[in-house]
C-alpha cells in the first residue's frame, strides 16, 4: 500500500471535469497538496494507506467555489450605506468612508474575516481588488486560501498611494514579492474606465504585460456608465479597450451589465474573461448583465460576490441561487441558466477566469486538493435527486462541513482550524467603531 497524507472516503463525488462526471460511494486520494487519485471507495482503501481518513458518508464532495470578484476588507463596510445608486453609494459614500478608515490594519483584519467568511461557506479560491493588497495577501496566506490579488489603481491619490505611479510601483512590488507563491498570485488592477486616465491604462497593460499577468477592471455597471464612457471616448467603452490593446486571454472585465452584441463578439473573438455579479448589480439596480448571450457567445464566465458593501456578504452559494432564479424571470425562460451551467461558473469556469484551470476549480488527479465537502443529511436536502439542483435551489454556505485548500484541511466540522474565528471578529468590532465615529464628522 501507498503511504498519502489524506484520503476522503464515501460519499457522492461531483468532479466538475469536461464529462460533468459523477461517482457513487466515491473516494480521493490527497498526498500533499496534490489530489493523486479518484475512484471507487473500496478501491482506494485497499490502495492507499492515508494518515488521515475523512468519513464523507451522505455527503457531496466537490470543488471548493472561485469568488471571482469581490473586495475583501470591505467586510468592515458591510451595511455602512445601502438602498442606494451605484455612482451615490460610490462616490458620497464608499470612497469618503476608505479615505478616512481604510489602513494596512483594516486591509488585514476585514480580509481575515472575509476568509472567516468565505471558508465557511465553501470557497477555497478568491480575486480580490482592493487597497493595501500586500495586507490582503498576508491575511490569505494566514488564513490558507488560495487568491488573485490586485491593489486597485485611480488617478486620484488612495488611502496607500499617492499618484497612478506610486500605484503602479506598488503593483510591482506585489508581482515580485509574491511570484511562484504557492496561494498567492498577483493582478494588475485599474479601478475602472471613468476612475483611470488612458496614460494609467496604458501603463497597466504594459506592467501585466511585462510579467504575464492578469488585468481586470470593472467595466459597464450600469446604463449611466455606458452613456458617460461614450461621452468621453466618442466611442464604445469596448471598442476603447481594443484599440488600446486591452483585449486578450488574460483580460478580466467585472459586472459587464451592458455589454452589446457587438462587445459580447468582441470579447469572445479576444479570449477575454467576464465575472457575473447578480447580487451587487440587483442591489445597487445597476441591471442584468446578458449572461446567457456571452456563454452562448462563447465568453467564459465565471462568478463573483463582489464586496460586503455592494451584497452584503460572500456566500457563493447564494449567489449560484440569484443569478440561476434572475435570468430565468429576466427573460421569461425558465430553461436559461439551469444549475449546472451556474456549479460550473462558480467552480471551473471561474478557475479559467483567473487562469488557474490547470491547478483548481475541478476535481482531477494532478490538480490541486481545493475541496469542499457538503453534508446531505439534513431536512432541506432531503430528498435527492440531483445534485445540481441542490446546489443552486436548496443549499446554503451553512452546508458545508470541511473544507480542503492546497491538501491542507482549513475547516472540519465546521471549526475553522487556521483562523481564531473570535479575535478575529473583535478586532473587526474595534474598527467599526472608528468607521461609526467617522461617519458621523
Amino acid at each position: 500500500m501507498q503511504d498519502i497524507d489524506l484520503l476522503i472516503a464515501g460519499g457522492k463525488a461531483l468532479l466538475l471535469d469536461e464529462q460533468n462526471t459523477h461517482l457513487d460511494d466515491s473516494a480521493i486520494a490527497i498526498d500533499k497538496s496534490n489530489i493523486i487519485a479518484i475512484g471507487r471507495k473500496n478501491d482506494l482503501l485497499e490502495k492507499y494507506l492515508a494518515k488521515k481518513i475523512i468519513d464523507a458518508s451522505n455527503s457531496l464532495i466537490m470543488p471548493g467555489f472561485v469568488n471571482c470578484h469581490t473586495h475583501a476588507a470591505m467586510t468592515c463596510f458591510r451595511g455602512i450605506a445601502d438602498d442606494l445608486e451605484l455612482m451615490d453609494w460610490l462616490n458620497n459614500y464608499i470612497f469618503p468612508a476608505e479615505a478616512k478608515n481604510v489602513n494596512k490594519n483594516l486591509a488585514y483584519w476585514g480580509t481575515l474575516l472575509a476568509c472567516a467568511e468565505m471558508i465557511k461557506s465553501g470557497t477555497t479560491t478568491f480575486k480580490d481588488m482592493y487597497i493595501f493588497e500586500d495586507e490582503t495577501a498576508r491575511a490569505a496566506k494566514d488564513a490558507g486560501m488560495r487568491c488573485l490579488v490586485g491593489e486597485v489603481l485611480f488617478d486620484f491619490p488612495s488611502p496607500n498611494v499617492k499618484t497612478p505611479a506610486e500605484g503602479l510601483a506598488y503593483t510591482r512590488m506585489l508581482l515580485e514579492k509574491w511570484m511562484d507563491d504557492p496561494l498567492v498570485s498577483i493582478i494588475v488592477e485599474p479601478h475602472a474606465l471613468y476612475t483611470c486616465s488612458p496614460p494609467l491604462l496604458t501603463e497597466a497593460k504594459k506592467l501585466a504585460d511585462e510579467f504575464n499577468a492578469p488585468l481586470g477592471i470593472h467595466l459597464l455597471e450600469n446604463k449611466a456608465e455606458r452613456a458617460q464612457l461614450q461621452d468621453k471616448f466618442d466611442k464604445g467603452a469596448v471598442l476603447f479597450l481594443k484599440e488600446i490593446g486591452f483585449l486578450d486571454e488574460r483580460f478580466i472585465a467585472f459586472h459587464c451589465v451592458c455589454l452589446s452584441e457587438e462587445d459580447i463578439n468582441l470579447f469572445a473573438a479576444n479570449h477575454c474573461k467576464v465575472v457575473h455579479n447578480p447580487a451587487s448589480n440587483m442591489k445597487l439596480a445597476s441591471g442584468i448583465a446578458p449572461v446567457p448571450d456571452m456563454i452562448k457567445g462563447g465568453v467564459t464566465v465565471g462568478l463573483g460576490t463582489d464586496g460586503c458593501a455592494s451584497n452584503n456578504n460572500l456566500d457563493m452559494i447564494k449567489d449560484m441561487s440569484l443569478a440561476a432564479k434572475l435570468h430565468k424571470v429576466a427573460r421569461l425562460d425558465p430553461t436559461v441558466m439551469d444549475a449546472q451551467t451556474v456549479v460550473r461558473m462558480a467552480t471551473i469556469e471561474g478557475a479559467k477566469v483567473l487562469g488557474m484551470e490547470k491547478i483548481t476549480g475541478s476535481l482531477e488527479v494532478g490538480k490541486k486538493a481545493d475541496i469542499i465537502i457538503i453534508g446531505l443529511n439534513k431536512p432541506h436536502l432531503t430528498p435527492l435527486y440531483n445534485e445540481y439542483s441542490h446546489l443552486v435551489y436548496a443549499a446554503s454556505g451553512a452546508d458545508v462541513d470541511t473544507v480542503i485548500i492546497n491538501g491542507k484541511i482549513v475547516m472540519e466540522n465546521r471549526q475553522l482550524l487556521t483562523i481564531d474565528e473570535s479575535e478575529v471578529m473583535q478586532k473587526v468590532r474595534e474598527i467599526a467603531l472608528g468607521v461609526k465615529k467617522s461617519l458621523k464628522k
